[in-house]
């Protein structure tokens, strides 16, 4: 193998590894609302369902942080659940109105991005 190969690989390595934190940790909270649009779910268990579901692990404090922020953008709601000490957190009318306003987004970039990609 040739350096400038050895080069090559190493740069698509690390553009790919930085284009997967960027579309998955850094944008979490579409995941998390994407989960809440089934059902509400606590907070450990939304860490754990985007593990299974997704691929990727979030650390605990990034998902608490975003879930606060979620709520303090009106895109999720805390219920109590009966007896249950648990936070339960389910997405409001706005939220399934950001999520919409995501796909509209993600799908105008994948079009006009991805055009020429076969």
């Amino acid at each position: 193998m040739t350096e400038d190969k050895i080069v090559s690989d190493d740069y698509e390595s690390k553009a790919m590894s930085r284009l997967e934190n960027k579309m998955t940790k850094e944008m979490l909270w579409i995941y998390i609302l994407r989960l809440l649009q089934e059902r509400p779910h606590y907070g450990y268990e939304i860490k754990e369902l985007v593990k299974k579901r997704f691929g990727f692990q979030p650390a605990t404090v990034s998902g608490y942080a975003i879930i606060y922020r979620l709520i303090k953008d009106g895109l999720i709601e805390e219920q109590a659940r009966g007896d249950s000490k648990r936070k339960y957190y389910d997405i409001t009318e706005e939220g399934l109105r950001a999520m919409q306003r995501a796909k509209d987004f993600i799908n105008q970039v994948q079009e006009s991005v991805f055009d020429l990609t076969e």
